[in-house]
């Protein structure tokens, strides 16, 4: 087996097979494994690449589930709570995710007076999609087999939120009669963003209910002890306990049908690396799948699938402002995790480490602040238009967190900004592409892109595939991939839910 692509989808699956006793070789092009889950060092700070907040490991969460089968333990992590805070930018009061359901339902009364129906709506689609999804089935099928997972998995209780499945969460808002409430929608157009790359009215119905409740009990929002990237570490551990590789520094150039199944060619990134060749009976490929237009030799590729393949919607882009801080100088109290919805530079995701978190020494704060934006030319600038654009960004982006946050330029001991160009070198994403293909109802479910390709021995998981973005949703779409994959060789793998 050779996987494609060392971020926590990769990780899970090459994981999972080489626990089964498969032999696996992980193709990493990066000098570290996590992906847009990893880290990185200035000096004695350690920033988040992208992910900074970790879902699924609450009792049955998908990381708990899957390090609990690898015999690892759970990381350190302390619970966020609130999840988020939300300032929709109005002057209004911000609104708090809090874990605890009834403190969380106080707050949506008090913020959205006359929503409760829409709330209610939500909670019952949720504890739908989350009995449905808890039996592991193949939601986009290709096969017999996956069909037969799909209709295991379903139940009574299920088959109601089976009437939503073209549903957006803006259609909801009007079937509940809430459709007018502006402050509701503009706080939902800030938070879906954030996890399906679409607004309430480009969102899946199904989608939206339960990423709106991933804050609350008995779900949860976590923030890791160290860095992020210490969910790697504990994949990349298990991979090679089980025996299996992991090989850094190779970037795949290319794959293709052979006679033992795939060849797929890498070139080092080193210097003087040469090229080398990897055979495989099967690949899985946690890559965009936009990658595979390039990878794949053109007759290899049957025509509808490379018509779906080059007609998939443009990810967006991300300017990440990190920065350090004396702690000191923020709000007191301030919480971990902070959106605030402004015209310019845009919708404001923040996450600030904690005293003694292993980000920063003591007294001192990181601080990562997000916003999303069209990956458009920036890869393709001249240097000194790209540098002015990267300074005139940086500078308005700390302005806006001066503003909310109360500090000055005095406060900041560091601050730097990475671009789609930034992220296109460090996660190898096209044009620096970030997140999947946004959860849009016409992608989301049986209508996304599946992780049985047409070509035979080529599986993909990661972002694009169900159920979508996050850590905890990659590490599903890994699990269905090496189960599609065991399934096809006359094997079921061994992970029990």
């Amino acid at each position: 087996m050779i996987v494609i692509g060392g971020g926590i989808a990769g990780l899970t699956a090459a994981a999972l097979l080489a626990q089964d006793g498969i032999a696996v070789t992980l193709l990493e092009a990066h000098h570290q494994a996590g992906g847009c889950a990893g880290t990185f060092r200035r000096g004695p700070w350690i920033f988040d690449v992208g992910a900074t907040q970790v879902a699924g490991l609450e009792p049955g969460g998908s990381h708990a589930r899957i390090l609990q089968h690898l015999g690892l333990a759970l990381p350190k992590a302390s619970l966020l709570d609130p999840g988020c805070v939300v300032d929709l930018g109005d002057g209004s009061p911000p609104i708090s995710l809090w874990h605890d359901p009834k403190r969380w339902a106080e707050e949506r009364v008090r913020q959205f007076p006359g929503s409760e129906r829409f709330w209610q709506l939500c909670e019952l689609l949720h504890t739908s999609n989350w009995a449905f999804a808890g039996r592991d089935p193949v939601v986009t099928p290709r096969s017999w087999w996956d069909f037969s997972t799909l209709l295991a998995a379903l139940r009574p209780e299920t088959l109601a939120s089976g009437l939503f499945t073209t549903f957006s969460i803006a259609n909801l808002l009007q079937l509940c009669g809430c459709q007018n409430d502006k402050r509701l929608r503009r706080f939902l157009d800030l938070q879906l963003k954030l996890y399906s790359q679409e607004p309430a009215d480009r969102t899946a119905a199904l989608y939206g209910a339960t990423v709106l409740q991933m804050a609350q009990a008995p779900l949860g929002l976590w923030h890791l002890q160290g860095s992020m990237q210490v969910l790697s570490e504990q994949l990349s551990q298990a991979i090679e306990t089980a025996g299996g590789e992991i090989r850094l520094r190779h970037r795949v150039q290319a794959m293709h049908p052979s006679a033992r199944g795939w060849t797929v060619t890498t070139t080092g990134t080193g210097a003087g690396a040469q090229a080398q060749e990897w055979h495989a009976s099967d690949v899985i490929c946690s890559l965009p799948p936009q990658c595979l237009v390039d990878l794949l030799p053109s007759d290899e590729i049957p025509h509808r699938y490379r018509q779906r393949l080059t007609t998939l919607p443009e990810p967006s882009g991300a300017l990440v402002l990190y920065g350090v801080v004396q702690r000191k100088a923020l709000p007191i109290d301030c919480p971990g995790h902070l959106q605030r919805g402004t015209e310019h530079p845009g919708s404001l995701f923040v996450s600030i480490s904690r005293d003694g978190d292993g980000r920063a020494p003591l007294g001192q704060a990181t601080v990562i602040a997000s916003v999303f934006t069209p990956t458009a030319d920036w890869c393709e600038l001249e240097e000194p238009v790209y540098q002015g654009r990267k300074i005139e960004r940086l500078k308005t982006m700390k302005h806006e967190l001066n503003a909310w946050l109360g500090l000055s330029e005095d406060d900041w001991i560091h601050t730097e900004l990475a671009t789609p160009r930034g992220f296109a070198g460090w996660t190898g994403r096209p044009r620096g592409m970030v997140g999947g293909l946004g959860q849009h109802p016409s992608r989301f479910g049986p209508f996304g892109l599946a992780g049985r390709t047409p070509l035979p021995g080529l599986w993909l998981c990661g972002d694009s595939l169900y159920p979508g973005e996050g850590t905890a949703g990659v590490t599903l779409s890994a699990l269905n991939a090496c189960r599609q994959l065991m399934e096809h060789r006359g094997l079921q793998l061994s992970f029990n839910r």
